[in-house]
């Protein structure tokens, strides 16, 4: 019947949205930004560009100084205005690093408590890699909003495409 009367099904993401997500916080975009937010949206995009995960449903921006992290979650926090219930920290370190030490550590240099800690992934440490070890690991900030990811995305290739004609951003 709805083939014959040619109209759409819902996949089921669509549908899973329509049940349960509807309810749960997301994310309101700022649309109109003031100079300081402006500047802080180009370099939210330009870390996600060269630091996020392109694939997937979620918004993962993955790096090991704190300094980046802290601009891309103020980026997510005031232009993006996230739900900050739904932030989750993944950790990447070595067996030989205080795990719990790490923890703490990230939690206050992103101001998003314990409890929205993934389980760490704990790399054995072999001799080879004793240099190229982060002091305070790693993190993935991730957002899992196929939505938002798919705004991020869209900002990049409009910038992109400003870059590519040789125009600036407004």
């Amino acid at each position: 019947m709805m083939r014959v009367n040619n109209i759409h099904r819902r996949g089921p993401s669509e549908t899973n949205y329509l049940q349960y997500d509807r309810y749960k916080p997301r994310f309101v975009i700022k649309e109109d930004c003031d100079p300081k937010n402006k500047y802080l949206k180009v370099a939210g995009l330009m870390l996600y560009w060269a630091e996020g995960a392109k694939g997937g449903d979620t918004v993962d921006f993955a790096n090991s100084d704190s300094g980046m992290i802290k601009i891309f979650l103020r980026f997510l926090r005031e232009v993006c205005g996230i739900a900050e219930s739904r932030l989750r920290i993944y950790l990447y370190a070595f067996s030989d690093q205080n795990i719990d030490g790490l923890k703490r550590y990230w939690s206050e240099a992103t101001g998003i408590p314990l409890q929205q800690f993934t389980k760490p992934y704990v790399k054995n440490m072999d001799n080879a890699l004793k240099d190229r070890r982060m002091p305070h690991g790693m993190i993935h900030v991730r957002y899992h909003d196929k939505r938002l990811l798919k705004h991020i995305k869209h900002w990049i290739s409009e910038y992109a495409e400003l870059f590519d004609k040789g125009e600036m951003p407004e």
